[in-house]
């Protein structure tokens, strides 16, 4: 797969890396999240551990359609970078609340802000992907990015269970939240390569039709 990510182009590349991090980083939490709700939250339980998954899901999903209208009405390419970029950094600083957090509140007020900062990257992740893709590599990309996450999802699986039981779950959410701040400073380079593409467009399309 490596070899595959070297012939495609760089702003898929940066796309595919920064989500294997990110997936890697969320990954580290998935095993341990409901057995820290209950025995490090006071008034923890199942319960909570439902309402708060709820409180994501509802937030991105109620989110999602309206900044992705808002992203398509505002056309201009490099608001899809500033969503994309600010959306994730807001993802990192929801995995260093939670080793800040110890009542229940805490935990819904972080989800709602997850599912924020997920309808704010999500969307122009995928309209980034969406228009730079490689003519007639469209399959074979998608499948690239599909695997590279779900290998991070998997190896993250048993590596958070793991180092939940050596750290402790608060040291883990530290270290989730540097890998994931990572994850996004990855995306730094895009808004030079979306930059000098815009530019060259523009430049051919000046010598097309030259101005008046």
């Amino acid at each position: 797969m490596l070899n595959m990510l070297r012939k495609i182009n760089k702003i898929i590349r940066i796309l595919i890396i920064s989500d294997f991090v990110f997936f890697f980083a969320s990954g580290l939490v998935n095993p341990i999240f409901a057995i820290f709700i209950t025995e490090q939250i006071r008034g923890g339980n199942v319960k909570v551990v439902g309402i708060s998954a709820s409180i994501f899901l509802i937030t991105k999903s109620a989110l999602q359609i309206p900044i992705g209208i808002l992203l398509d009405k505002i056309k201009h390419k490099k608001s899809n970078w500033h969503f994309l970029f600010w959306g994730s950094m807001i993802i990192s600083l929801v995995f260093l609340g939670y080793y800040f957090s110890k009542e229940v509140w805490h935990i819904y007020l972080l989800q709602a802000i997850y599912g924020i900062g997920t309808a704010i990257s999500l969307p122009p992740w995928l309209a980034i992907f969406t228009r730079r893709i490689d003519k007639g590599k469209e399959a074979t990309e998608w499948s690239i990015e599909s695997t590279a996450t779900g290998i991070a999802a998997g190896i993250s699986g048993v590596v958070g269970g793991f180092l939940a039981s050596v750290l402790g779950f608060r040291s883990l959410f530290l270290l989730i939240a540097v890998i994931s701040l990572f994850g996004t400073l990855i995306l730094i380079p895009l808004y030079g390569l979306i930059e000098g593409k815009e530019k060259l467009k523009y430049k051919k399309l000046i010598r097309k039709y030259p101005p008046v």
